[in-house]
Formats: structure tokens, sequence, C-alpha cells
């Protein structure tokens, strides 16, 4: 949230997992000159806050949150205790503050659910919709995408040859496609995965790190997935995790018309023979999960929660609009249009696929 507060600037930042840290922040001559920070957070003994406070000022207004956090550490006295947030959260808020962030609910969400489509049609609108909202003709906004059929989506980067296996792929009927994102390949099948993608303006992760944008962007659906009684948490840098391992991972991009594409694809169910067939996974990509399999690496959502895949599509629309507002804002004639174009020139042909051999 950003609000004018007399001559000075407020911005917040709600640490994943932690305390909501908030600054309110001025400015004479490019130097932070009053910072206060406040919040719900823990601290001990009561005067290290306004160590921290004392320690920003001075501050250049073009500081990065590195400088502003060793500002913090320098400052603090040795015995100070910080519970719920930290040095680096409070100067990411303080960046927040400067570059005029948004929240959540500053903006007027729309919310795309609608029925099955390709996976060159997903590709395709994930890129149009994401230019709409930067060039302010779309409102931000939350798509669930439905599956038509099953595919590989492979991460901008990534080989084909190293992540799929062609043969196995034809002999299941599986087409294999690139997305805009980086990030590793999805094994999706229709009905077995949730997957969503939120269109923000930049504001909304502004004084972030991309690093800070991933659990930021992703808080609000694991407090759905803990309101469904999961015990889930955010492993760096992009996967959502549990006990029984990974239920998801994230991919993002930042747009040049402005505007920030992050997608998210979770497993709702999964057949693991058939995925360990037609994706290729290096031990060197198991060798940090402690695993030996790539279907022993998921934990699906049917199983963690018993519920049917629309239920738990349907908490997750309901614990986003409950928090910051959602409305119908259906994909247009236009934009439909539009990302049949860009199938037909960019997603379907072969150099698209592989530009990565």
């Amino acid at each position: 949230m950003l609000a004018e507060r007399g001559a000075g600037v407020h911005g917040e930042f709600k640490v994943p997992g932690g305390k909501l840290v908030a600054a309110d922040v001025e400015v004479a001559e490019g130097r932070l000159s009053q910072v206060r920070v406040s919040g719900d957070f823990f601290l001990e003994p009561d005067e290290a806050l306004e160590a921290i406070n004392s320690s920003l000022v001075g501050a250049a207004v073009s500081a990065e949150a590195e400088e502003l956090a060793r500002r913090i550490r320098g400052g603090l006295p040795d015995q100070a205790r910080l519970v719920g947030f930290s040095p680096e959260a409070v100067a990411t808020a303080v960046r927040r503050a400067l570059t005029r962030a948004t929240g959540w609910s500053d903006h007027a969400w729309e919310l795309v659910r609608e029925g099955p489509r390709s996976p060159l049609m997903h590709m395709a609108l994930d890129e149009v919709l994401a230019e709409e909202v930067g060039a302010g003709r779309r409102g931000p906004t939350l798509r669930f995408w439905e599956w038509e059929s099953p595919a590989v989506v492979l991460g901008g980067f990534q080989s084909v040859r190293n992540e799929v296996d062609l043969e196995a792929a034809r002999r299941h009927g599986v087409e294999v496609v690139r997305r805009i994102t980086g990030g590793g390949a999805m094994f999706v099948e229709p009905g077995c995965t949730v997957t969503y993608s939120l269109y923000a303006p930049p504001s909304l992760v502004a004084g972030m790190s991309i690093a800070e944008s991933y659990p930021f962007l992703d808080d609000w659906v694991l407090g759905v997935l803990r309101d469904l009684g999961l015990e889930v948490w955010y492993q760096p840098l992009n996967d959502i995790a549990s006990e029984g391992g990974k239920i998801g991972g994230a991919a993002q991009k930042r747009m040049g018309s402005g505007a920030v594409l992050h997608h998210v694809t979770m497993s709702y169910s999964v057949d693991g023979a058939k995925l360990a067939e037609v994706l290729r996974v290096g031990r060197e990509k198991l060798s940090d999960k402690g695993v030996g399999s790539a279907a022993k690496r998921v934990d699906p959502l049917a199983r963690q929660t018993g519920l049917a895949r629309e239920v738990v599509v349907d908490r997750l629309v309901g614990g986003f609009r409950s928090r910051f507002g959602l409305t119908a804002g259906p994909v247009s004639a236009a934009e439909v249009a539009r990302a049949e174009e860009l199938v037909a020139s960019k997603f379907a042909a072969e150099s698209w696929l592989w530009r990565v051999p």
C-alpha cells in the first residue's frame, strides 16, 4: 500500500510466513531525513526500534535494499532480537515507500475462469493478457487455466532433447510446447493440475528483488492451502512445498510493457509412471531434493486435501476474492484473436520450440 503521510511516503512489506513491516519515510535533498518503522513484529529491546530508524537517516534515496539492510545491522544493539521480520524486510518496506509501491487491495482485480484451451493457446494468452495489463487496457488479472489436452510445457531456456523423451511423448499423445517464462518443465494432463497466472502492474512488486517477489506473489495461495489444513511453505526460489514433497512451482517474467507475469502450476493428481517416461529428469536436479525420481518429488493436492479439483479451485478463487476483491473479467474476442495470431506466428513455429534444441 502507498499513502502520502505529510511530506513523506508510506510503504509496506508482508514477510512471507512472518509479520507486516511498514515504513514512513521523509526525504530531503536526496537523502532519508526521517524514518519511522512500525508493524506487528516482535523486537527486543524496545530501544532497538529507534536504532533501526536512526540507522537509516542519511541514506541516499537511490540506496539499494542490500545497503539499507547493512546500515540497519550496523546500528542494532548486540542484544537485539528480531522475530517475524529482518533487516532485509525493513529495507524492502523502505524501498517500497520510496518507489511508491502499491498493495494488492489498491487494484481492481479481474478473474478469468473459462473452459479448456489448447496448450498453445495458453502460451499465447499468457503473453497477450500480460501485454494488455501493461498497456492499461485490462485491469490486473488472475487467470485459472483448464487444459484441453496433455502437454509438456518447457521453460523458455530449456533444451528440448535434454528435458523430453520425444518418442514417449508421441506414444502418449503429449504435445511439447514452450512458454515465455524461465524455470523448469511442467507435465500437465486435463483435470490433473491447478494452474493460474497473475498479470500485475510493476508497482505491486516495486522495491522488491525478483527473489522476494516470488513468495510475495504466492503468499495468498499458501494462506488458502493452510486454510485447507495443509502444512506448506515456499522453498526458494520458486517451489510450493510440503512434508510429502513438492506441490507446485512458479515462473515469472517482467514484460517489456511493464507488467509482471507470474504463474504457478500445482499438481492435483499425477500419473507418475507416464511422467517418468516423458520427462528426462537429470540426477543433478534431483540430488538436492534427496529423492530418486520426479514422481517421488510430487505430493498432489488430491491426496493432501481429499477434495475434488473443482472445489480446490473454488476455494482458491474465494480466498483471493476475500483478501483482495475479484470481479469477472473474461477474455475478450480481441484478446482471443491476438492470441490465435501469436499461436500461428510464434508458439506453433518450430523455430520457437527448438530455439534451444
